[in-house]
């Protein structure tokens, strides 16, 4: 799995530390839902069993393969 520098710095934040990179894997594999942006990320958000069926989303670079960016999105609805 590949992550950008903004998603490493992310990543040390309190709020976001506790994020597993299993998490993350399944989320790029098995998405509930899949947008690209006009930009060309990829959003992908997935529900985690262990977060109580909480939504990660996560945010990957046009490549499909690099992540910039994941976090719970308090927001979606599926």
């Amino acid at each position: 799995m590949k992550f950008t520098r903004y998603f490493a710095a992310m990543r040390l934040r309190p709020d976001r530390s506790f994020i597993r990179l299993e998490w993350i894997q399944q989320v790029i594999t098995h998405p509930a839902r899949e947008v690209v942006q006009h930009d060309g990320r990829i959003r992908r958000w997935a529900p985690i069993a262990e977060m109580d069926g909480r939504y990660l989303r996560v945010i990957l670079l046009p490549d499909g393969a690099t992540v910039h960016n994941a976090f719970f999105d308090r927001s979606f609805t599926p």
